[in-house]
């Protein structure tokens, strides 16, 4: 900085001195002027380097100071690390004599051990010894009293006990195969029954046989034909038998099928008022009555659907509901069950606070499958469940309807209100064909047959006769013998009684402790 004001000054003076030499003895006056402003510029160059370079030896004065700081900082952080160091090391000795000791203590106890065993061993080593001398002893006098060996005995216990076990083997061989061949018989029987059982009813003059009232006996003639050609074209067009005999003005129309029967009914009646009874035009009238009972019977679904406020029906289901009219089990209308099980499982659902639509549609649509089951394989619930599901139906409607004969599950309180409604109206006293009288005897019947069996408190038979429940004495019967039980009771009950449908035996075992705190 110095250098560069004295070059200045420097410049400056030759700058003078040179416009001296120019303009010769005039510039005198201001020489001496600059030479007096030089002079104090050179005054104020030294004052700001004599600044400059004690500002520079104060801040390097703060560097070292600043450096030796951060030394000492970093001496004393390695410093304390190095302690830190120190005591993990010294920690770590402790330990490790600690765990020698420990592993020395162990060594000893275990050297101790092991001697106690050695010892055990030699006194067990001894007990051996004797035991078998006693043994070979016993033995000894055991031949000489038997007069046979060891061998000799064992072989002859094997025999005896190798032709034992041959007769238990062949008695229970037999004693299998009688029971599976009954077994067989029975499941046979009722496979039969049960098949029958749904295409027909328990009253066959009533629920098989329809009679229609002629003008006149006359047309008897007519309706046979020419060598009978117009009552076998009946019979073809219909799948009816028509029965023709001496009752006076009337003909009998047979068949298990109510919606077949009604079909030759109607037909018969159009063509008597027609008066022209051919084949030809026998079949006409039987398709022409096939048509109109088809949109009869949706009618008749329509009906039910709107008297019950139950709406959004595929019209494939109000058919369906439609057909149930003409389905009967053991004497009951199905279409007027279905209707009865909808008006009870609603007023159930009202008191309980549920759904009451929800249980009315399922109510009315939980015999949908009987309108087919004996076109369809497998049973009415499983049947209906699967159109419920074809015609896209509420889930809850669908596990109603699968579940109402105690299939499967209930998943809503729906469900159990639908079952119980069939009860209801499958289960009063009269309703399917049946007296008083043989109601109760045959309820008292299934009591007396579970109360005949060793170890039962009670029994009651509940839903109409389809459920009996028992109620066993716990001290008399461990849960093994309550599962037995109920199966020898459902046996008994399938070989002695005679029932609709299929009987629930349920065994409850309960065992109650009470104690009084005074």
């Amino acid at each position: 900085m110095i250098e560069y004001i004295v070059l200045v000054i420097v410049g400056v003076a030759l700058g003078g001195g040179v416009m001296f030499m120019v303009k010769s003895k005039a510039a005198e006056g201001k020489v001496a002027e600059a030479q007096a402003e030089a002079g104090k510029i050179i005054a104020n160059a030294e004052r700001e380097a004599e600044t400059k370079r004690k500002e520079a030896a104060l801040e390097a004065k703060d560097k070292i100071y600043q450096a030796r700081m951060d030394f000492e900082k970093e001496t004393k952080e390695k410093r304390q690390e190095l302690q830190n160091q120190e005591r993990r090391l010294t920690q770590k000795e402790e330990n490790l004599e600690k765990k020698v000791d420990s592993v020395d203590k162990r060594e000893n106890e275990t050297i101790r051990r092991e001697k106690e065993l050695g010892n055990r061993e030699k006194v067990a080593q001894e007990k051996e010894e004797r035991f078998e001398k006693g043994l070979r002893e016993q033995r000894q006098m055991l031949e000489k009293i038997a007069s046979m060996t060891a061998e000799e005995a064992k072989r002859q216990l094997m025999m005896a006990m190798e032709d034992e076990a041959k007769f238990e083997a062949a008695k229970t061989v037999k004693r299998i195969e009688d029971e599976a061949k009954d077994e067989a018989d029975k499941k046979a029987k009722h496979i039969i029954s049960a098949a029958i059982q749904r295409y027909s009813s328990d009253y066959v003059a009533e629920a098989t046989v329809s009679v229609l009232n002629l003008p006149n006996d006359e047309m008897k003639g007519r309706i046979i034909g020419r060598e009978g050609r117009n009552i076998r074209a009946i019979e073809a067009a219909t799948g009816i038998d028509l029965i023709i005999d001496d009752t006076p003005e009337a003909v009998i129309l047979s068949c298990y099928d109510p919606y077949r029967r009604e079909i030759a009914k109607l037909t018969i009646e159009r063509l008597i008022q027609d008066g022209r009874i051919h084949p030809a035009r026998i079949e006409e009238i039987a398709e022409k009555v096939k048509k109109d009972l088809d949109v009869s019977m949706k009618e008749e679904g329509e009906r039910a659907a709107f008297d019950l406020g139950i709406h959004n029906l595929h019209p494939d289901v109000i058919k369906l509901v439609g057909r149930l009219k003409y389905r009967t089990s053991y004497g009951q209308n199905m279409l007027m069950h279905s209707r009865e099980v909808a008006y009870f499982a609603g007023m159930l659902a009202a008191e309980l606070g549920c759904d009451q639509k929800l249980a009315r549609r399922s109510g009315l649509l939980h015999d949908l499958g009987k309108a087919i089951d004996h076109e369809v394989e497998g049973t009415h619930p499983q049947i209906g469940g699967d159109l419920a599901k074809k015609y896209g139906e509420n889930p809850k409607v669908i596990n109603a309807i699968m579940t109402h004969h105690g299939d499967g599950e209930p998943n809503c309180v729906e469900s159990v209100l639908v079952a119980a409604a069939d009860a209801l109206s499958a289960g009063r006293p009269g309703v399917r064909r049946e007296t008083l009288e043989s109601y109760l005897k045959r309820l008292e019947a299934l009591e007396s047959t579970a109360n005949a069996f060793k170890g039962v408190e009670k029994s009651y038979a509940i839903q109409a006769g389809r459920e009996i429940r028992i109620i066993v004495k716990p001290e008399d019967l461990s849960d093994a013998h309550a599962a037995q039980l109920s199966r020898d009771i459902a046996k008994k009950i399938e070989a002695e009684l005679s029932y609709p449908g299929q009987i629930k035996v349920t065994v409850v075992r309960e065992s109650r402790y009470v104690e009084y705190a005074k």
